[in-house]
């Protein structure tokens, strides 16, 4: 087939789905789960530090090194079985190894991951659990025995998963040592790539609760924020009516920016938290749980726990965009009444304009008069300088043809003003 027909990006999608695959282990085994995050914004983070510190952990046990730009990377260190994944906010870690520890979640086990090399991590750990894989043993007392010697009473789930091929609990406490514990008892029938699989999804369930937790932090101090903003905001919508609207309109302008600001800052971490709960609830819906001896499901302690914290997330978004929405009904009636205002004022200056173009109308008819006036009066009394010789010769006296010429001048000097204005009007 010619490759040539092919997308660019088609190989690379194609193995994107291959790309993390369950690992395949069988019990008696135990796991060391470790995910990193950076505490600021770790999706622009320099992703060449989190292969550097993997190259360092390699190095120590003398595996094969990543390359630069991997996103997964598998090896053998030692006796564990390493897998490292980097995905869009953290980076994972898991060691499998064959068999188990003398001491149930001994924190030697975890050894592979030193404390200073995780130290040395570009960021903080925000998982770190412990997950032991025994075969389930013939009597099932002997599980209960386990559970009350490994585990606290409270928060503690005990469920059958994918059609009772294991049986798994926790109690989601963090013990003395850092470390979050799974027990897992697998039936003997049940292959490598279940086993895999079942350590896999209670890694991902842990590790993108923690994500989706990191939601509710934000959203703490959101709320906190919005707690003072929307007295002030109240205030401003009660005082619409009867305050300067302008002024009001200023106040609402600068709330409102605050409001966007909030926005802005906390759409990812939002979005982010709304992805992560949902692939939580997936993985969980993927387990098929049973229930065991009266034990609490994992879905049941989620409905409890969890599901409050990401209700609150929600309200306080919800709360958030209610605001923006409010701010900006408000801030639309506001401009409504500036410019109904404003056409109001402009209203009044236009019939100001009007009555003073009227008078300067009236003021202009008088000033023509008195030009018609006074131009005829020295129009007259030169055309008498003039006239008065031939008045003399003709016997007519001087003051009998001033008289005489007068009308004649007024109406000639009245039709020659007219024809100005009319050539100035047209000009």
């Amino acid at each position: 087939m010619d490759r040539n027909l092919d997308h660019p990006l088609r190989t690379t999608l194609v193995n994107e789905l291959h790309a993390r695959p369950s690992p395949r282990i069988k019990a008696p085994c135990h796991a060391v789960y470790l995910a990193f995050k950076d505490p600021g914004e770790a999706a622009a983070r320099d992703r060449d530090l989190d292969v550097a510190h993997l190259t360092g952990l390699a190095a120590r046990h003398g595996g094969p090194k990543p390359a630069r730009g991997d996103s997964h990377y598998s090896a053998t260190l030692g006796r564990h079985h390493v897998v490292w994944e980097s995905h869009t906010e953290f980076v994972s870690y898991t060691a499998l190894a064959e068999g188990l520890p003398p001491q149930p979640f001994d924190p030697a086990s975890a050894a592979i991951f030193s404390t200073d090399w995780q130290q040395g991590a570009p960021g903080k750990r925000v998982t770190a659990a412990m997950v032991r894989i025994e075969p389930l043993p013939g009597h099932l007392s002997e599980i209960d025995t386990k559970l009350a010697d490994w585990f606290s009473r409270d928060g503690l789930t005990a469920f059958w998963v994918l059609d009772r091929s294991a049986l798994v609990a926790s109690d989601f406490r963090i013990d003395p040592d850092g470390w979050m514990r799974f027990a897992v008892f697998v039936r003997p029938e049940t292959g490598a790539g279940r086993t895999g699989r079942i350590i896999q999804r209670l890694c991902e369930i842990e590790t993108y609760r923690a994500m989706s937790m990191l939601g509710l932090g934000r959203a703490r101090l959101l709320s906190a924020r919005l707690n003072g903003l929307e007295p002030e905001l109240a205030a401003m919508v009660d005082g619409m009516e009867n305050g300067p609207a302008e002024a009001t309109l200023h106040r609402l302008l600068s709330v409102s920016s605050r409001l966007e600001t909030l926005a802005t800052q906390s759409a990812f971490r939002f979005g982010a938290t709304r992805a992560y709960e949902a692939i939580v609830m997936d993985r969980v819906n993927a387990l098929r749980e049973e229930r065991y001896g009266g034990k609490q499901l994992l879905s049941e302690f989620m409905t409890r726990r969890y599901d409050p914290a990401m209700r609150t997330v929600t309200s306080t978004q919800a709360r958030l965009s209610q605001m923006l929405e409010r701010t900006g009904r408000a801030g639309e009636l506001l401009r409504t009444r500036v410019e109904v205002d404003r056409s109001a004022q402009n209203q009044l200056l236009l019939e100001s304009m009007d009555r003073r173009a009227e008078m300067q109308l009236r003021l202009q008819h008088t000033v023509e008069g008195l030009s018609v006036v006074a131009i005829s009066y020295y129009a007259v009394g030169l055309l008498g300088y003039l006239a008065a010789p031939l008045a003399g010769a003709a016997g007519i006296d001087k003051p009998v043809l001033m008289a005489l010429a007068t009308p004649l001048v007024v109406g000639l000097v009245w039709m020659g003003l007219r024809r100005l204005k009319a050539a100035i009007q047209k000009s």
